[in-house]
């Protein structure tokens, strides 16, 4: 029996599909390039998103537990989130990379269903974690980006 490999370098850039990020990005009534041109993502984590912003992504994510541990804060104040006009560059920069993270989901899977699904599933991969459970740190998001590689490529044996 022979296994096949597949090498892919990790560390290309792991663009989003500018129709998907568009849609997502519309959807979040953010700038409609800002998940896949790098230029607009720091631009934009320079001026702040709004607190809406934050709102309607837990409204597509369906998870409000994600965005209080993302936040380092408690239930109770993410509703002080909503209100605010602008978010902090770090808060702003967690949530659009955690929205990053989802639109490279949507492209493997393509719909917000499977995408949640998998999210919320233990991956042997991730060392048994969910990958939303890997949210609230930058390296965490990195490894679920990684593993979406290799499932996007076909690594895994």
């Amino acid at each position: 029996m022979y296994t096949i490999y597949r090498t892919v370098r990790l560390d290309k850039v792991f663009r989003v599909d500018t129709t998907i990020g568009y849609d997502l990005a519309k959807r979040l009534h953010i700038p409609s390039d800002v998940l896949s041109n790098q230029v607009e993502y720091i631009s934009t984590v320079r001026a702040g998103i709004s607190g809406a912003v934050v709102k309607r992504a837990i409204e597509i994510f369906g998870s409000r537990e994600l965005f209080v541990r993302l936040l380092n804060t408690t239930s109770a104040n993410l509703n002080r989130y909503y209100r605010k006009k602008t978010l902090n560059r770090v808060d702003t920069e967690e949530v659009l990379d955690t929205i990053r993270v989802f639109a490279e989901a949507l492209q493997i899977w393509s719909d917000d269903k499977t995408v949640k699904i998998w999210l919320n599933t233990p991956v042997p991969a991730l060392a048994g974690e969910k990958p939303v459970n890997l949210f609230d740190t930058f390296e965490g998001r990195n490894w679920v980006r990684e593993v979406m590689r290799k499932i996007k490529y076909g690594e895994f044996t």
